[in-house]
């Protein structure tokens, strides 16, 4: 590629059961002639066909993408994920046709100390080591909020801009620059570990994604409070709509 141009990621997920004798499942070049033979039209077509941007309507381009593939890999194809981004994606399942999850991330910077009130001083240091500093530490925290958006009639979804000043307004204003135990309320007598952090965050923003389609909802919410320490929570509506 010379000059500017668009950049996508599409993983293809299959499910089956692998051959005995072989110990495959399917032919990873099978996959890729069917990419390249069903899915990458699809794309090309939503950027430069009769629609001629990448506005044309990504849940239509999704379920092309999904229908398209099934045939050519003996209906296996599970889900597929478009990358448009390194942070940004949409996941659509052959479980359900009618929804595609949403996932973007998102960053703040903020204080904390590890510190359990009814432990004594040796024992939280024994429990929390450093990060039981009196006068705290600091992360730059990443959040990727995962959510589930209906696919209206035209084949079009609420867009990420609309998850973005949700999720800015509702959680990461509230949490950037601050010192979580003093600063914000949700902690108050509470312990801002990473795993009390991501619930805290999802109980900013599980209601607030209604007004974006019948049955939207956050379902997934991750927090990384360094490069390799990452917490993940599902609410019980979302869990119970996985089963």
């Amino acid at each position: 590629m010379r000059g500017l141009g668009r950049y996508y990621e599409l993983d293809v997920t299959c499910r089956g059961e692998a051959d005995q004798q072989t110990g495959y499942f399917i032919n990873i070049k099978h996959i890729d002639q069917a990419v390249h033979g069903h899915a990458l039209p699809c794309i090309r077509h939503a950027l430069f066909g009769t629609e001629g941007s990448a506005y044309a309507p990504v849940g239509r381009l999704m379920r092309e993408m999904l229908t398209g593939l099934q045939p050519a890999l003996r209906g296996s194809v599970a889900q597929l994920t478009l990358r448009l981004t390194p942070t940004y994606s949409i996941t659509l399942g052959s479980y359900d046709m009618d929804h595609v999850l949403i996932r973007q991330r998102y960053e703040f910077s903020a204080a904390h100390r590890l510190h359990v009130p009814s432990l004594s001083d040796q024992e939280n240091r024994d429990v929390f080591g450093k990060c039981n500093n009196p006068a705290g530490h600091g992360h730059n925290y990443r959040v990727e909020a995962a959510v589930r958006l209906p696919i209206d009639p035209d084949g079009r979804t609420a867009d990420v801009d609309q998850i973005d000043a949700i999720v800015n307004r509702h959680a990461i204003e509230l949490l950037d620059h601050k010192h979580l135990n003093t600063d914000v309320p949700q902690f108050a007598g509470l312990n801002p570990s990473v795993e009390n952090i991501v619930k805290v965050i999802w109980d900013m923003l599980a209601d607030k994604f209604d007004g974006l389609g019948d049955g939207a909802c956050l379902d997934e919410l991750k927090v990384w409070e360094t490069s390799k320490t990452v917490c993940t929570y599902r609410g019980p509506v979302a869990l119970e709509k996985a089963h």
